[in-house]
């Protein structure tokens, strides 16, 4: 190869022959791995979609102003999403550089200026100042598209970082909505507790008079007092899933540690709709999607532009300057005008790893995109059947605790008259508390699940809201 590239150098000749002689002395063929297509499927396993398309700014249809105000603080404040846009910049910067490479540099200077004494021709001493100002122009002329393929794949890492900043800002939405739906959950579940421990307590107050007067023994006693006790404890532990889940909104919206505030309770939240969105769309509207593609695409141009690292280099170079000084010799100009090829004859096979690791960087994008895209579908079919299944839950969950809320009535009349004992209606307080916290928790679910599918959807996004400008 090294000698393919020496016999092109001699070989030159004028004309358009050249670079076509030249370019076939590009470096090696690099084995790349075949890494199969995603096909997306034609439609979902689970189609639950109403007609509506996707807004981006998804959150507010949750009809809460408080969730809306935070979800829209986390996007403005987060610093993941600072951190992103900072790769974002500096992405935009690589990619201004390597357009720069593309075009000629001048530079001036002012040198050689001083003061100095020397032996005139006739012994005695001489003082001169001198100085010379230059101009120097020097272009590197991109005969193969070597610098090209470089600020192409420059402007892809660009738009990769910029995709991946979108990505972020849609976790970070979806985090901070999910995470304030959990805290709604929370308040819900504490309030349900508190009520229980009430009637609990009530329950103990009965108990204990029934004991005093001799018509209950000390069993059913210990019994009432073991479930006040029971139900006392998830007072403090719920508490301490609120303080938990105050401070991570708080995270998420660059705050320190304290009180969030509540628009709605869970219950008035209102459900979004499913969007009708179909499945072969789905790669083009996923941010996470769109940056590995880009990324695989910036892998492509880097590896072609390692392969023309084995084609000579063509430099032109011009330059301007006057020297002047006290003397009579002075002033007068310098100017230079030229070029160079500089052709690899041996790198002790630096090139050829080059080359290869350019390779193995591509394998990793490819891969890492068929990755990126499959497990993109599969969220999407996971949320879509847990939206679902979730919802016909909460339908058999809200029946089951009315009918455990009338045993429990029933269960109390009869222990009130006689007709029962009282671990008929412990048993029936046991089951409506359980059944009433898994309602406010499937309710959430079904937000959250939501929450999900929006996400997986894309969040409304779409490859338009990348400004290509900043890296042309």
């Amino acid at each position: 190869m090294k000698r393919c590239v020496l016999s092109c150098v001699l070989s030159c000749v004028p004309g358009f022959g050249v670079a076509l002689l030249l370019s076939a002395c590009a470096g090696p063929p690099v084995k790349v791995a075949a890494v199969p297509a995603v096909v997306e499927p034609a439609a979902w396993q689970h189609d639950a979609a109403q007609t509506m398309s996707l807004d981006k700014d998804w959150w507010r249809q949750f009809g809460d102003p408080v969730l809306t105000a935070l979800v829209e603080k986390a996007l403005a404040s987060n610093t993941d999403i600072g951190k992103a846009i900072g790769r974002v910049r500096e992405a935009r910067a690589d990619a201004r550089i390597a357009r720069a490479a593309l075009l000629p540099t001048l530079n001036a200077g002012f040198d050689h200026a001083g003061r100095s004494q020397i032996v005139s021709p006739f012994g005695t001493p001489l003082q001169l100042s001198t100085g010379q100002v230059d101009i120097e122009a020097a272009w590197e002329v991109d005969l193969f598209g070597q610098l090209a393929d470089q600020r192409a794949a420059a402007r892809d890492a660009y738009l990769a970082s910029a995709a991946a900043r979108d990505a972020t800002r849609l976790s970070v939405a979806s985090s901070t909505a999910s995470g304030y739906i959990t805290l709604l959950s929370l308040d819900a579940q504490l309030k349900i507790a508190e009520a229980t421990l009430a009637a609990r307590a009530n329950s103990l107050r009965l108990a204990k008079t029934e004991f005093e007067n001799g018509y209950s023994s000390r069993l059913e006693l210990q019994q009432a007092q073991s479930e006040y006790d029971s139900t006392g404890q998830l007072i403090p532990q719920t508490k301490l899933a609120i303080t938990r889940a105050e401070n991570s909104l708080s995270v998420l919206t660059d705050d320190i540690p304290g009180d969030i505030p509540r628009g709605k309770v869970l219950d008035a939240l209102t459900d979004p709709v499913i969007p009708q969105e179909l499945p072969s769309g789905l790669l083009r509207r996923r941010p996470d999607v769109a940056a590995a593609e880009y990324q695989l695409s910036a892998a492509d141009k880097s590896l072609a532009a390692a392969r023309k690292n084995f084609l000579p280099q063509f430099n032109l170079a011009a330059s301007f300057g006057r020297s002047f000084g006290t003397e009579q010799v002075y002033p007068f100009n310098l100017w230079s005008i030229g070029g160079s090829i500089l052709a690899p004859l041996f790198e002790g096979g630096k090139l050829i790893a080059l080359a290869e690791k350019a390779g193995a960087q591509r394998d990793q994008a490819a891969f890492a995109y068929r990755g990126t895209a499959l497990t993109a579908i599969s969220e999407a079919e996971k949320a879509l059947a847990a939206v679902q299944r979730l919802d016909e839950q909460l339908v058999l969950a809200i029946a089951q605790r009315d009918s455990l809320s009338e045993q429990l009535r029933i269960a109390t009349n009869r222990y009130r008259e006689g007709y029962a004992g009282y671990l008929d209606q412990l048993d029936a307080q046991r089951n409506l508390l359980s059944a009433e916290l898994g309602v406010v928790q499937l309710r959430a679910d079904t937000l959250a699940a939501r929450v999900t599918l929006y996400e997986a959807m894309g969040g409304g996004w779409s490859a338009d809201m990348i400004d290509r400008a900043d890296a042309d």
